[in-house]
């Protein structure tokens, strides 16, 4: 058996390890550290919950003060050592740091949402997959999902809810089973909260898509008692032409603060509560 020692100092070099390599995933840190997957996660939750990173679908990242030093300490090294890098990388990782943050913000928002025992449905999608490490706390969840890798992961909880996957035909593109099986699995079933993603939406009339796979999140919203869609404002700006679900179907809208006040006011005014998070964690 691992002594608590060795557990607090594999811990701590985890924390360095994800704070000189970035975004790290869980196969990479298990190899690394010579553990089992279900020990890492174990880990970077308990981690995450001391503020010493930030847990990620998949793996973790820096905590931003972390990350924050480390950028600026880069920085003064490469002024210092030359000017003539290119500062492309560097809004790249910048960009992408941000954009993981903000989808864990909204993560952490839907999670607060979720009382022990709730019945949830989660659909396909990277932002609805960013409430799953703040699932990991609650006790006796039952929760649905047509994605692998959400169940795969709800499973390695220590605190591992009830989980039901939905059967149908697996799409590649989406990575989750859609299809009629798969709609009549959902709606034979009642949840207190569906969370839903959304690739694009539309101001005045809802959730938006391109292509023509809208059964199996209209089954999730028509079984659940309160529909939450997660999505990053940014997804105000793709305008497709599918409407997925009306703004009548939608109870919550979880977005991150660079949504403008103009549309959250015309959202607000569909009767749907709109939630903004913030890096700060409001």
């Amino acid at each position: 058996m691992k002594s608590s020692h060795s557990v607090d100092e594999r811990r701590k070099r985890i924390v360095e390890w994800v704070n000189d390599n970035g975004h790290t995933r869980v196969e990479t840190l298990a190899s690394q550290f010579n553990a089992s997957e279900v020990t890492i996660r174990k880990d970077l939750t308990a981690l995450a919950a001391q503020g010493a990173l930030i847990r990620q679908f998949g793996g973790a990242v820096p905590a931003a003060s972390s990350r924050t030093a480390n950028n600026n300490s880069a920085e003064m090294s490469s002024v210092t050592s030359t000017t003539s890098l290119p500062s492309t990388s560097f809004k790249t990782e910048a960009s992408s740091l941000a954009s993981s943050e903000l989808s864990n913000a909204i993560g952490q928002c839907a999670a607060n949402l979720v009382t022990p025992g709730s019945k949830l449905v989660i659909d396909c999608g990277s932002t609805t997959s960013a409430i799953l490490p703040y699932l990991s706390t609650l006790d006796d969840l039952v929760v649905m999902t047509n994605t692998l890798s959400t169940a795969n992961y709800l499973t390695q909880c220590d605190t591992e809810p009830t989980v039901l996957m939905a059967g149908g035909t697996w799409d590649a593109l989406s990575q989750s089973f859609q299809g009629s099986m798969a709609e009549q699995l959902v709606s034979a079933y009642s949840f207190d909260i569906a969370f839903i993603g959304a690739a694009g939406i539309d101001v005045e009339r809802g959730t938006t898509t391109f292509n023509e796979l809208t059964g199996v999140t209209r089954a999730m919203a028509n079984a659940a008692s309160k529909v939450v869609v997660m999505a990053s404002a940014k997804k105000l700006l793709h305008k497709m032409p599918n409407l997925e679900l009306g703004w009548n179907k939608i109870s919550v809208l979880i977005t991150d603060d660079t949504i403008s006040d103009s549309d959250k006011t015309n959202i607000e005014n569909k009767g749907v509560t709109v939630i903004v998070a913030t890096l700060n964690g409001e």
